[in-house]
């Protein structure tokens, strides 16, 4: 361990993948980690240390903060708070979450047996999250880990295996096929009711919000088909000058699967001619590869470029409680 700033320490876990020279994901932990630290202590650390660790989250891309004592939802708000971010609304995502606390909401609520493949948060809608945090309030007995992976590497390799596939998605892009019910089903993993994902009962203010979001509406007998696209697959990542696989294609194809939705037909290319599977599961395969999942512990954050970085989720024995804030 090193001392980087006042108050911090790098750290290291095992699971952790060095990556061009750089720790994925970087570790901070406290300098002292004998001394008891409240909450807003620990606030008070990030304001102080706000330019390293964003120093650090920009060549890293994800950092996994360990050991700051922080327990409860509010801990975790004042923690998210003291970064200064501007909030994103959870407006246009597909996965049932609640509200706990300030800008402060459960993280997928789908079952404990079901997995959530690898996405970048919100990648379907034009207006997606810069950052977003996790916060371990409690651990499961088994599983539940956030897998993460560098969307760089992905596309590097699936340029290199499947470059025709990779040059057809880049010219034509994504669209995105969901049928929503009116509430919640959190049964499913992708459940989010049009009223709350758009935040209103009302079916023209919905249909404004969802034009915002680059989204075609069509209201059916007990729902509601949200069609967006086309969106590029690939983005390019200006801060680091090279291209990331900014999508959700593999979570559409894989696990957009329920009572009213099948998987297969959730996205598809832009022009709406279907994907080729065996290109698909190639990159499921390549983001599993190059993934990093390490054990939460309880209290732990986890921050992460949303550009960067994809996350998923392993299936877990509850009882888990892992907390989630977006940032632009």
């Amino acid at each position: 361990m090193g001392v980087i700033e006042k108050e911090l320490l790098l750290g290291q876990v095992a699971d952790q993948k060095m990556v061009g020279g750089l720790a994925f994901p970087e570790v901070l932990v406290p300098s002292d980690p004998s001394q008891d630290v409240d909450a807003k202590a620990v606030a008070a650390s990030v304001k102080q240390n706000k330019d390293f660790i964003q120093q650090i989250l920009h060549k890293n891309g994800g950092i996994l903060f360990r050991g700051f004592g922080l327990r409860t939802a509010a801990d975790f708000n004042d923690f998210v708070d003291a970064f200064g971010y501007e909030e994103l609304p959870y407006v246009g995502g597909a996965a049932p979450r609640t509200n706990v606390v300030g800008r402060v909401f459960t993280s997928n609520e789908s079952p404990p047996d079901q997995k959530i493949p690898f996405h970048h948060e919100m990648a379907q809608v034009p207006e997606h999250p810069a950052k977003i945090f996790f916060f371990c309030e409690v651990e499961s007995i088994q599983g539940g880990e956030t897998p993460i992976v560098l969307s760089h590497l992905v596309y590097d390799r699936m340029s290199k295996e499947w470059p025709e596939f990779v040059q057809e998605l880049e010219e034509k892009g994504l669209l995105y096929n969901r049928v929503l019910g009116e509430g919640d089903d959190p049964s499913s993993p992708i459940g989010r009711g049009w009223q709350s994902t758009f935040l209103t009962k009302d079916r023209e203010e919905a249909e404004k919000r969802a034009a915002k979001l680059g989204m075609n509406l069509e209201w059916l007998e007990d729902g509601v088909k949200t069609v967006s696209g086309p969106i590029p697959a690939v983005k390019l990542d200006e801060a680091h000058h090279r291209k990331v696989w900014f999508n959700s294609m593999v979570a559409a194809y894989t696990g957009w699967e329920d009572a009213r939705n099948v998987a297969e037909k959730a996205v598809t290319f832009g022009d709406g001619s279907p994907l080729p599977k065996d290109a698909v599961m190639a990159c499921l395969q390549i983001l599993t590869d190059e993934s990093v999942a390490i054990p939460w512990q309880k209290g732990d954050v986890l921050l992460l470029d949303n550009v960067q970085v994809q996350h998923a989720r392993k299936p877990f024995v509850p009882p888990r409680r892992v907390l989630a804030a977006l940032a632009k």
